[in-house]
């Protein structure tokens, strides 16, 4: 076997120093260097004979999986300290974020990405001129010195804030006006949430839509439970105040602003008091409940709203007509019932007070640093975070939210793989293939409810990487797409404003279109999976499909436990607790027989008692709760036998994978590794508490264990006795 010419000059170098001199140091490095070699080239020989796979790729992902380990613990008693370990050992929660996971440090990564291929204006970025339109951020001196200049003028055009101003001589919008100009205007729903939306029983038309809106803070158990967080949001509330008094030059009246903005708290708290809880909001067929304008303004009063003129004001803003017969769909029947008491216990004042708040709180991270340490406090008693992301973050997520096809280019342009949108479609193929054939296990679903489930998975059709127009090089569909934003260098703050109408607007003038079903709901740069229910579509934006989920070049067994497991998990949502009220084509219909529909509840019921015994010891030993996480939870479960059985055929066609150097695994090992460290992560007590209150995933950790502990190819694959905690007597399966 003949030297490469690198290998003959290190031996060259190592058996005869040079006369000139050379040091003793210099040798025993170039004796160690020679040594490695040799063993390097030992092991590679070692692992071809053991069928261990030793290219880059390989190498780089047995590295990465055996660093996020922790071999210490017994992979029976807790897979994913198991599998995660290492990775909680060696990662720190950034001071600006209270949630560091696998998905975090992609979409930092991602983030780092863009900001090299977006440019430079001054500390911040902007889009490439390929576009002809730049979504540009000043640089941050130029923000400091407007300081509470367009905080003020936005003030003004709202009608005033009546506790930051002497007396409120204005007279006072129509709360009708103020509601449709907050949603026009500034795509803030505040009191109401009215957009525009396919139509859950026709979903090849949109339709209004009215829901109970959002909060100011993360959910309404934040308004009854600790008071720590109302202190903290009433000290942000009437800092705010202040300071858009003292900067208008107005007398300091710090006892009057605590009064009225307790007032507004009082008010926030009966709002928050009148939505439905999430547990109550779990069947969509129930929350369906269509009716014509009229209706609306007969049946929902609010003592004296007009509804008519509140909707038609709305749809004037795209020059759409409504009529008294227009079709409504209302998701909060409950809470309108409610929410007439609730206005007519405060004046208009109070009102006012609470919807100006409600835009001026959004709004601070657009504008100075003052206004940001004025909401630190709070943010430190919400999120556990001390410090603000850094400017360039800012202005990325920025330019991506108002540009997201046009910077979904770029990053497709610059990391996404030539084959791997081709791949990722083989793999959704595949995935889909394995739960068509998992239906015909089921014994608790007869063949009817079975053969319309088949169906409806056959028809779900798939969105991977990006929309190829995005890539075309004279693109004027992109350029379109941006025509109407005009963006200055000097006014971040007003640009911020103008894509917020822009979103709005583009949202209701779909009242009078069809539904188009080739619309990509996300950009391409976007760290994330998605279904639809009413469109029976999942999508796998370009974001996703990279390491640990996806390589072309990395063993199926981390393929299909990766990417596989989240294909299987959006394939799934179709038939969860929410998505299996919905056909194929998208409409919410009974598909269902009885026999099936009951059944479904049993075992589900199962999982819900399942996961409701999981106690999070980071949210203050709260358990969570099995019923709003119930859809996750089926996916979870689903999705990971779908992309297991996937892999079996796989390996029945192409034969067994080689493994991996370090990792004494065999190949189902290493697919249930890789599925567990995806969802590696950690996150700060006060993230704990409002996402067991909010997110409708159950904790990283237990969608781990949760999922495994309910599969007996796991247990089969590393051996794990039963009763054991990751193989006990009782399992769930719903899919």
């Amino acid at each position: 076997m003949g030297k490469s010419e690198s290998q003959m000059d290190i031996m060259e170098k190592t058996a005869k120093p040079r006369r000139h001199g050379c040091s003793l140091v210099e040798i025993g490095l170039s004796i160690m260097l020679l040594l490695t070699s040799c063993a390097l080239a030992g092991m590679i020989v070692l692992y071809a004979s053991a069928n261990i796979c030793m290219t880059p790729d390989c190498v780089t992902a047995a590295a990465r999986l055996l660093q996020n380990m922790d071999p210490r613990v017994d992979p029976c008693q807790n897979f994913y300290q198991h599998a995660c370990g290492g990775w909680l050992e060696r990662h720190v929660i950034p001071e600006s974020s209270s949630l560091h996971s696998v998905f975090n440090v992609l979409r930092d990564e991602l983030e780092i990405v863009l900001k090299g291929k977006l440019g430079h204006c001054g500390c911040c970025c902007c889009v490439s001129h390929d576009w002809r339109k730049a979504a540009a951020l000043p640089p941050a001196g130029v923000i400091e010195q407007r300081t509470s200049q367009p905080l003020l003028k936005l003030i003004d055009a709202m009608g005033d804030w009546p506790v930051a101003s002497e007396g409120w001589s204005k007279e006072p919008l129509w709360l009708e006006d103020t509601l449709a100009t907050l949603n026009t205007r500034y795509n803030r729903k505040v009191l109401l949430d009215m957009f525009v939306w396919p139509d859950d029983r026709d979903s090849s038309h949109h339709v209004i839509h009215i829901d109970q809106p959002s909060l100011g803070m993360p959910s309404r158990d934040y308004y009854f439970n600790n008071g720590n967080y109302k202190k903290a949001y009433l000290q942000f509330m009437v800092s705010m105040a202040i300071i858009a008094r003292e900067d208008r030059n107005l007398t300091q009246e710090d006892e009057r602003v605590w009064e009225e903005m307790m007032q507004v708290l009082a008010l926030e708290r009966d709002i928050a008091n009148a939505t439905s809880t999430a547990e109550a909001r779990s069947d969509i067929t129930v929350l369906y409940n269509k009716m014509t304008l009229s209706d609306l303004q007969e049946t929902f009063g609010l003592d004296g709203f007009n509804w008519t003129h509140y909707i038609q004001e709305i749809m004037a803003s795209v020059s759409v007509v409504v009529q008294a017969d227009e079709p409504i769909v209302v998701y909060c029947t409950p809470y309108l019932e409610q929410l007439d008491r609730v206005l007519s216990r405060y004046n208009r004042r109070t009102v006012q007070n609470y919807l100006v708040w409600m835009l001026v709180m959004d709004r601070v991270g657009t504008l100075s640093r003052r206004f940001k340490d004025v909401r630190a406090y709070y943010r430190k008693v919400l999120h556990g975070t001390t410090v603000e992301e850094a400017r360039w973050r800012d202005c990325v997520r920025y330019v991506q939210s108002s540009m997201e096809n046009a910077v979904g280019a770029l990053y497709v342009r610059e990391t996404f793989a030539g084959d791997s949108k081709r791949m990722g479609k083989w793999c959704e193929k595949k995935i889909r293939e394995a739960y068509v054939e998992t239906l015909e296990e089921l014994n608790w679903m007869d063949d009817q409810s079975n053969a319309k489930a088949r169906e409806k998975a056959l028809a779900i059709s798939e969105q991977i990487g990006y929309p190829d127009y995005i890539l075309q090089e004279e693109n004027q569909k992109l350029d379109e797409e941006y025509i109407h934003l005009n963006f200055s260098e000097e006014s971040y703050f007003e640009n911020s404003l103008q894509n917020l109408q822009a979103t709005a607007q583009k949202g209701h003038k779909r009242l009078r279109e069809p539904v188009d079903s080739d619309l990509w709901i996300i950009g391409a740069a976007v760290v994330n999976a998605f279904y639809s229910h009413n469109r029976n579509q999942i999508v796998f934006p370009a974001g996703i499909l990279q390491p640990p989920f996806f390589s072309e070049k990395q063993l199926q067994a981390l393929n299909f436990g990766g990417i596989g497991m989240v294909i299987g998990h959006e394939i799934t949502h179709g038939f969860d607790d929410h998505g299996r009220n919905f056909d194929k084509n998208g409409n919410m219909q009974n598909w269902w027989s009885n026999y099936s529909t009951q059944h479904f509840e049993e075992q589900s019921k199962c999982m819900v008692q399942q996961y409701s015994r999981f106690t999070w010891k980071l949210s203050g030993d709260q358990n969570v709760s099995g019923i709003t996480t119930l859809g996750e939870n089926i996916a979870d479960n689903g999705g990971l036998r779908q992309a297991y059985k996937a892999y079996m055929k796989w390996l029945e066609r192409e034969g067994e994978e080689p493994g991996l150097p370090g990792l004494d695994m065999d190949h189902k090992q290493l697919f249930f590794l890789n599925f567990a460290q995806i969802w590696c992560g950690a996150c700060r007590p006060e993230y704990a508490i409002q996402s067991i209150k909010t997110d409708p995933h159950s904790p990283l950790e237990y969608r781990v264990l949760g999922s495994l502990q309910n599969f007996d190819a796991f247990s089969e694959a590393f051996q794990c006795e039963r009763g054991t905690p990751m193989n006990p007597e009782e399992k769930c399966r719903v899919w």
